[in-house]
Formats: structure tokens, C-alpha cells, sequence
């Protein structure tokens, strides 16, 4: 095992959307910060599968971190979007009423959004709903129009926004698990890892999924995540003119309920499910027959005509939800975000249950991590070489014909079309490995220039995609995997040699 001698102002456990925010918000300081991820990649946890919406602020109960972190995150989005250069859409939310039940509910979420400081919010009647949305289902009377929702992708808004941490300094370190947290004598930090032990004063627990475990780990808040799995369906760009606004239905107690969506992709995402995980199924994220069909049939109740065979891909995601124990012993939801330092073990800090809104939330929780941290004693100055702007890698298929000629004209790689469903080029592939915080796998590409996210699903370009991947990172074919670990793509070789059958030919009539 290497032992890892550096002392970090801080260490980050989780490179998901909240604690590379964090990490991107403390690059703004000359702290000595790690990211540290278990996975060959960030945003591999519940980063990556979600609806990827920034939500208006409407849902969360007034005077909780969740309303509050939501609001002042939808805020930053926009700006961050610009200096990062991840697809942002305002395309705004239309919450459906079918009754007089539904629009009292609608005028309660508009109270709430007020109180909350939610902006432009209207009641539509029929008409003006209709006027939005032409496929909506005539049974629909009346909507919540919050126009300030908006789309993101969150895998890709994930990866921009810890380049941009790593950009300004933050030491990214991928495949490393942590086994063990314990605070020395001398007040720092001791996290045994399978990359070593790494040292830090100060830890932010931005585990996710198991944030519960890593805070036990430390002595730290004793809290349950309880996982709530939701499944999706992906319809073909080819359907974008379905809906042209979020489209949620009243929520009940399982959550926002089955939503329509455009994509920022062009895509229409339909979901989530949700579902209890089992503790003897926990971490499964595939998908049932069973609960792709109650997601289509109670999304009919928003777009009664779903053009089933445009269907190209399902999937699940996992959502952590914080638990405790009451004063019976029994677990009761906390109904809100655990953002604190820990009352036990100073300087450690749980950023945990990050729930819907979590996407939404994140810029705002991480501005908030870095003043608390500060307030704990952070001795941090402002980095004067930060660099607020990240430069990303072009979109061919989105350039214009002169663009298409310039970049082809500096790298004739983006000449080359491997992905035709979505077409991208070999030269957006290469960058995307050689980025700041580059593509290893076949998924890190697929995240990064969604080169397999088509029609065919990766059936055609998936081979170029692996051989792209052993040339550039200089390693065998046989060595690329599909998301790290042992997930590798192909066993082995089935020949040394392709045969040339001319000269057997040759030998045959000799």
C-alpha cells in the first residue's frame, strides 16, 4: 500500500454533484483540498441517474435547508453553466391539475413557492395550459407554470463543474475507497484508503448513498440512508416535440410523482418509479418490466399517446434518503437535508440525504460548506489564480458548417464520425480522454460526448469507442472496461494473426 504523505486542508469523501461542488467553491481559496472517489469516475453514484431537473422551489416545506438551499441554488445555476460550459435550458415546469382537488393542491405549492421566494409563478387555466402544451391530456384543467425550472444533464454538469475544481488545484483521486476515519492527537484527520492513508484537517462526508456508513466511520452523527430506487424511460430525439415544459402531476407522500421532460439532449425522459430497495438488493439499478409499465401508464395521465416503439433505453437510479431513529427506537424520515458540522467530532462535516432537490441544491450547499468550514477555522486565503471559466471540448453536430471546416482544419479527427446516432467525432472522443478529468472507460465517454447514448445504443460504436480508448490511454483492448473495475469489454484475443486466405489459397494449389 502507498503511503500518502500530504496533509490536505480538507478532504472530500464523494465526487457527485455535491461534494464537486464543494471542492469547485473551495478552488476559490488557496486551501489544499483532495476529491476523493471510490468509483473510476465522478458522478457514478446518484449524480448520474436522475431526471436532471433544476427545479423552481415550490415543493420544499418553507424554513427547511431544502427550500432554502433549492432557491439559492436554481439562482446559480445559470452563472455556472456559463463559466463552465454545460448544456442549461430554462424551459420552465407546468405542474398538471385534473379536478378542484388538484387546484387547491396547486394554489397550496403556489403559496409555498411564495413563501420560499420562488419567482413568476401563475395558475393556468384549460386554455392557456393548452396553449403550452398541445399534447397534453384534455382531462387536464388548470397547471402550475414556474417558469424559472430548468434542464440539466447531470452526469455531464457533474464532470464540468470537478474539472473545474481540478482546474484550480483540487487533487482528484479516483478508485479510492475509504476503509477507516480517525482523528490523531494531533487534531488531523488519519483516512485509511485503498490508495492509503491520506491526512486532513478538517472532512466533508459527501458519500452519498453511504454517507450513513462514512459518518458511523468517524464517530460522527448516527444517521440511516435509506434507498428509494426509481426507473426511467428515454424516448428518441426524434420524439422532442412531444412536450416542450416539465410536466409533473400533483405530488402524493412517494414524492414529485412521473414526470415528462425534454431533455437538454433533445431526448424525452419519462419517470422515475418509486420503488423500496431491500437491504438484500441494495445498490440495484436495473430495470423490471413491471415498473417500466407503471411508469408509461401513469405518465399517460400527462400524454395519453406515448409513442411506445421510440423507447431506446430504461434505467434506474438510486435516491438516499435520511433516516433516524425516534425516541422508540423506530426509523421516521428526517424530511431534509443533514448540512452541519458534526456536534460530536469537530471539523467534521455531513452533507448527507441529498435528496430531490439535491441537483438543484448543490451550488448553493457547497458556497454554505465553505463558510461553515471557514467558521471552523479554515484558514484559507482567496486563490488569485482562479480560473472561473473551463473551456470543455467542442460539439460537432451542434457547430455550424464553418466551425465544423475550422476544427476539421486543426484536427482532421473531427472528420471522423464513430457515433452516427449522435454523431460524434473521433476528435471530440480524443479530448474527452485528454480533458482535465478524462474519460477511462466506455461509460466516462459515453457521459462526456454521448457517444453511445443513440438509437443503436452503442451497438455500432462501441467497438471504435474501445479501440480509441486502448490506443489513447496505451493500454490492450482486452484492458478497456465498461465503468472500471472488472467490467471489462473483451476476455481475450481469438486470434494472434488475421489469416491472409490468398496464401492459403497459394498452399492449397501447391
Amino acid at each position: 500500500m502507498t503511503q500518502n504523505t500530504t496533509t490536505y486542508d480538507v478532504a472530500i469523501i464523494g465526487a457527485g454533484i455535491c461534494g464537486s461542488s464543494i471542492a469547485r467553491e473551495l478552488s476559490r481559496t488557496d486551501a489544499a483540498v483532495c476529491l476523493i472517489e471510490k468509483e473510476s469516475d465522478v458522478s457514478a453514484g446518484t449524480s448520474k441517474a436522475n431526471s436532471g431537473i433544476v427545479h423552481a422551489g415550490y415543493d420544499p416545506v418553507p424554513g427547511t435547508l431544502m427550500a432554502k438551499y433549492n432557491i439559492e441554488g436554481s439562482r446559480l445555476f445559470g452563472q455556472w453553466a456559463k463559466e463552465l460550459h454545460f448544456d442549461y435550458k430554462q424551459i420552465g415546469s407546468l405542474v398538471l391539475g385534473f379536478n378542484e382537488e388538484d387546484k387547491a393542491h396547486l394554489q397550496k405549492l403556489y403559496d409555498r413557492g411564495i413563501k420560499n421566494g420562488v419567482k413568476d409563478m401563475r395558475i393556468l387555466d384549460q386554455a392557456e395550459l393548452r396553449a403550452l402544451e398541445g399534447n397534453i391530456n384534455e382531462d387536464a384543467v388548470c397547471a402550475l407554470y414556474a417558469p424559472s425550472a430548468a434542464i440539466i444533464a447531470p452526469y455531464q454538469t457533474t464532470w464540468a463543474i470537478a474539472e473545474g475544481a481540478v482546474q484550480n488545484g483540487v487533487t482528484l483521486l479516483r478508485n479510492t475507497t475509504v476503509h477507516a476515519i480517525k482523528k490523531e492527537a494531533d487534531k488531523i484527520f488519519s483516512l485509511t484508503t485503498s490508495a492509503g492513508t491520506i491526512r486532513a484537517r478538517f472532512v466533508v462526508n459527501a458519500a452519498g448513498l453511504h454517507a450513513d456508513s462514512i459518518s458511523r466511520m468517524a464517530g460522527a452523527r448516527d444517521f440511516t440512508i435509506v434507498q428509494k430506487r426509481g426507473e426511467y424511460c428515454l424516448l428518441d430525439s426524434n420524439c422532442r416535440s412531444l412536450v416542450n415544459h416539465v410536466l409533473f402531476q400533483c405530488p402524493d407522500q412517494n414524492g414529485k410523482g412521473v414526470l415528462v421532460t425534454q431533455t437538454v439532449d433533445g431526448n424525452i425522459l419519462i419517470g422515475p418509479s418509486a420503488d423500496a430497495v431491500s437491504e438484500a438488493a441494495k445498490d440495484y439499478t436495473g430495470t423490471s418490466s413491471v415498473s417500466q409499465e407503471t411508469v408509461l401508464k401513469a405518465a399517460s395521465k400527462t400524454i395519453p399517446l406515448i409513442p411506445r416503439r421510440n423507447i431506446i433505453n430504461s434505467f434506474a437510479g438510486l435516491r438516499a434518503i435520511a433516516y433516524e431513529k425516534d425516541s422508540e427506537g423506530k426509523l421516521v424520515p428526517l424530511n431534509d437535508f443533514i448540512v452541519e458540522e458534526d456536534k460530536k467530532v469537530s471539523a467534521f462535516f455531513n452533507v448527507a440525504g441529498i435528496c430531490s432537490p439535491g441537483l438543484t441544491s448543490a451550488p448553493a450547499i457547497a458556497q454554505d460548506i465553505v463558510r461553515m468550514l471557514q467558521k471552523a477555522g479554515l484558514n484559507a486565503k482567496e486563490n488569485k489564480n482562479f480560473v472561473a471559466e473551463r473551456k470543455g471540448i467542442p460539439c460537432f453536430s451542434r457547430a455550424s458548417n464553418e466551425e465544423k471546416k475550422a476544427l476539421i482544419a486543426q484536427d482532421s479527427r473531427f472528420g471522423q464520425i464513430i457515433c452516427r446516432c449522435e454523431m460524434i467525432t473521433e476528435g471530440e472522443i480524443v479530448a474527452a480522454i485528454h480533458s482535465t478529468v478524462g474519460a477511462t472507460d466506455l461509460d466516462g465517454v459515453k457521459r462526456r460526448t454521448r457517444a453511445g447514448m443513440g438509437r443503436c445504443q452503442a451497438g455500432f460504436c462501441s467497438p471504435r469507442v474501445t479501440e480509441i480508448l486502448s490506443r489513447e490511454l496505451g493500454i490492450p483492448m482486452t484492458g478497456v472496461t465498461k465503468n472500471g473495475g472488472v467490467s471489462y469489454i473483451l476476455d481475450s484475443k481469438t486470434r494472434d494473426t488475421v489469416p491472409d486466405i490468398f496464401d492459403q489459397d497459394k498452399e492449397v494449389r501447391s
